[in-house]
């Protein structure tokens, strides 16, 4: 165990903080669950008073009074009942409100810090909680502590009454316990497993084209299954145990009651109690077992809400939330690399190794290398993505970490490899989702040359286009993506591979692009593979397996590649050297492509 997370465990987690905030409302429940069960008291004594009283003295007067007394205590107590549900309703509710922007701040932390483990599970755990606290399975927990008062009442009446049901109330517990420890373990694997197929179902759904196209449904299928199936046995056996011990406890409880009847009839032909106290005796104690048997029987949604808690306290523990960093100047686009390791999400090897460099505002630069050289992980690390192993980036000389991210977006645009668009219209996903400004909408898409193209969809700007740019081509969605992150005019825009699903009108828009925010003194961090692009870049960077191998200017970084690759070209056969103009190759920079 980590020593922040053994730290955090002496100090009270976010999570329990916000149910403490209700906890003048759970004390409210409390205090109303206490006349509730009072009142729960009504039945059997008005059973007691009809025999004993009522019958013996044949009195309608008494009848009628005692009848009138208990309906108006039966409205009260169904007015407390209601009022204890809405209030309970509302703390959920509360709750919920507190903690669903933190657990969607969470989830996305957790998808930038371990990306294909983040889903949105945690607002079903969240969910879970609160249907649990507006259930009726919490009533059991406030109206248990009061069983006190049916068993004293039972001891007025007459002391093996008093025993009795403390000896049914003591074997009901045992099987409460038991159902734990059958249960318990097996609904925490079926809850595992359940996530985990929800989660692998998802990530197929993403990939559903290549998996239609080269025949992998059956194999996905089978492996899905084996989850599934997993979760089912794992639930199906938990089930059967909760059953078993559910249905005992209610038989169980049944039999108390009538034993309770047959103990009376004892006492009553021996003259120690009335026949009216016999009943209610039976009554009373039916009442006092009922929270534990409505325990047990919701004991499966207690234990799933209980695993949901568990999970969201340790994502919210994991994802603590910070202090809002001071509002810094806006930044200029300077960047600044001092000895950056990075280490990807899930791996062990560093994809980074002590990179450093300057890059001043309005620099064009261009990063090359083989592939999996690292270039995708300067770009996250550059944008304060991935978290540094070692080492600083410092915009404006301000460590990336400490700006505000909300803020700090709105001078950022950034082309992931992955084009991701949104379910809504076109200009919402160019002005990222925020209040349209047509103007700066369409700026930004005649920047990208995109403009026209969008003008002969069929609603222009106003086209609807599904979740993940589905109804646009690779192309489109790729252009599309470009405008997005040229919105608002960014001081620094980070291309990740700008140009791998453009035709060559497409790139030729986008080295005008480049051209423009050059003008306009915009940072540029260009990734490519492509050696047309580099024309537009003053500075360039090459990496290889994580180490940065050369930075400068573009001209003198590309010769030197040249150099190095000069006299293995002289070393190849005259055949091979003849066959074409030799250009340095991006993608295997020791080498020669034609």
């Amino acid at each position: 165990m980590s020593p922040n997370r053994q730290k955090k465990q002496h100090q009270v987690s976010e999570l329990q903080q916000t149910i403490l905030k209700a906890k003048k409302s759970f004390i409210f429940v409390g205090f109303f669950s206490l006349f509730i069960n009072l009142l729960q008291l009504t039945s059997p004594l008005y059973m007691l008073q009809l025999y004993d009283r009522v019958m013996a003295s044949r009195s309608e007067s008494t009848l009628v009074l005692l009848t009138l007394l208990i309906v108006a205590l039966f409205a009260t107590m169904a007015i407390l009942e209601m009022v204890r549900s809405r209030v309970l309703v509302r703390v959920g509710n509360k709750m919920d409100n507190l903690l669903s922007d933190r657990v969607f701040e969470s989830i996305f932390q957790l998808a930038n810090k371990m990306p294909g483990k983040a889903s949105s599970l945690p607002l079903n755990d969240l969910t879970q909680i609160r249907q649990f606290m507006t259930g009726n399975g919490l009533f059991a927990f406030f109206d248990t502590p009061w069983m006190f008062i049916y068993i004293l009442v039972l001891f007025l009446f007459h002391p093996l009454f008093g025993y009795f049901s403390i000896f049914a109330g003591c074997v009901l517990v045992v099987f409460a316990i038991m159902n734990e420890r059958t249960t318990k373990d097996k609904l925490a694997e079926a809850n595992k497993l359940s996530r985990d197929s929800t989660v692998f179902v998802d990530a197929s759904l993403r990939n559903a084209e290549v998996i239609h196209a080269m025949g992998m449904q059956n194999n996905i299928k089978k492996i899905w299954q084996k989850k599934y199936y997993g979760f089912l046995n794992a639930q199906m056996i938990a089930s059967d145990n909760a059953g078993f011990w559910s249905n005992l406890t209610k038989s169980m409880r049944m039999l108390f009651q009538s034993l309770m009847l047959g103990l009376g009839g004892y006492l009553a032909i021996k003259a120690e109690l009335t026949p009216g106290m016999m009943i209610a005796g039976s009554i009373i104690m039916g009442r006092a077992l009922a929270p534990l048997d409505l325990m047990i029987s919701t004991w499966k949604g207690f234990s799933n809400a209980r695993t949901s808690y568990e999970r969201l306290d340790g994502l919210l523990e994991e994802f603590a939330k910070k202090e809002k960093p001071m509002e810094l100047p806006a930044p200029r686009g300077e960047i600044l690399l001092e000895s950056v390791m990075v280490v990807p999400p899930n791996a062990k090897q560093p994809s980074l190794k002590g990179i450093s460099f300057q890059v001043d505002s309005g620099d064009i630069v261009g990063i090359i290398g083989p592939s999996a050289a690292g270039k995708s992980s300067l770009a996250r690390a550059i944008l304060g993505l991935w978290p540094l192993a070692s080492g600083k980036v410092r915009l404006d000389k301000s460590d990336i970490s400490q700006w505000d991210k909300e803020l700090l977006g709105q001078y950022i645009g950034y082309l992931p490899q992955d084009i991701e668009l949104f379910e809504g219209t076109i200009s919402e996903n160019i002005c990222r989702f925020s209040e349209v400004n047509a103007q700066k909408v369409v700026e930004a898409a005649q920047i990208a040359g995109v403009h026209e193209m969008i003008l002969r969809l069929p609603d222009g700007y106003d086209t609807l286009i599904g979740a993940g740019g589905a109804t646009l081509s690779g192309g489109q969605r790729q252009r599309v993506g470009f405008a997005r992150a040229l919105y608002n005019n960014p001081v620094l825009v980070v291309l990740d591979e700008p140009n791998s699903n453009l035709d060559d009108v497409g790139e030729a828009a986008l080295v005008e692009a480049i051209k423009i925010l050059k003008s306009r003194g915009t940072t540029v961090i260009l990734i490519t593979h492509r050696p047309s692009i580099l024309q537009v870049t003053n500075k360039l960077a090459f990496i290889q397996q994580g180490v940065l191998q050369l930075f400068g200017n573009t001209n003198e970084v590309l010769q030197k590649l040249q150099q190095q690759v000069a006299p293995q070209q002289q070393s190849a056969p005259k055949a091979q050297q003849n066959t074409a103009p030799q250009v340095v190759s991006l993608s295997k920079p020791t080498g020669v492509t034609a």
